[in-house]
């Protein structure tokens, strides 16, 4: 007489566990720290097309000079993770960084092309983090529960990429959700209205 089939059963606390355990390891989410301070200039009006103001408040940041200026590098730890590296390229950063280059090589102040400046949106460069294995594919914005896709994008041989999105998508209106589509896992930034204020 055949001895009836062996049932396993599965402890569904495990089943949870584990299935907890590998979404864990698929997705982060960290939370944006605004830049490092003082900012001078001060500039409280998000990143957005150059304008006056923020053509001659980019040329004050660049003329301050040093290593590191935070209002140049406003970017750098914006959204710490060890998967990748950010940073950002706008019309203000592009002004200020010309100005904050010369300074810094002792040579003369330039003026800054305002009409290349009016050319320029808003770049997210994505850079893999060092010993990272988990090349960017994607990179989108979420912002009053809908998706913002970029307006172009391109992949690195590397494992990084360059994704351009108009002014819209980071507007200091709403908070956002910056998501960071890796191969391997995927990383969520969310960014404050507050933080997105003192970009530029």
């Amino acid at each position: 007489m055949d001895r009836p089939a062996r049932v396993e059963f599965v402890n569904p606390f495990a089943l949870f566990a584990a299935f907890a355990l590998f979404a864990a390891s698929a997705y982060a989410q960290i939370t944006a720290q605004p830049p490092r301070g003082p900012l001078t200039p001060p500039w409280d009006k998000g990143i957005q097309p150059i304008s006056r103001d923020s053509y001659y408040n980019a040329i004050a940041c660049g003329k301050q000079g040093g290593a590191n200026p935070p209002c140049v590098f406003y970017d750098a730890g914006l959204c710490k993770n060890p998967d990748f590296t950010l940073a950002l390229f706008t019309p203000y950063k592009q002004v200020a960084y010309e100005v904050w280059q010369a300074v810094r090589n002792k040579q003369e102040p330039p003026t800054p092309s305002y009409a290349d400046a009016q050319r320029t949106r808003i770049t997210v460069g994505v850079t893999p983090g060092a010993g990272s294995k988990n090349p960017i594919a994607r990179v989108a914005i979420t912002r009053g529960g809908r998706a913002v896709s970029p307006i172009t994008q391109s992949l690195e041989a590397g494992g990084g990429g360059k994704f351009i999105f108009d002014f819209a998508a980071f507007a200091p209106t709403d908070d956002v959700t910056l998501e960071l589509a890796g191969r391997a896992k995927t990383v969520t930034c969310a960014i404050d209205k507050s933080v997105l204020a003192l970009l530029r």
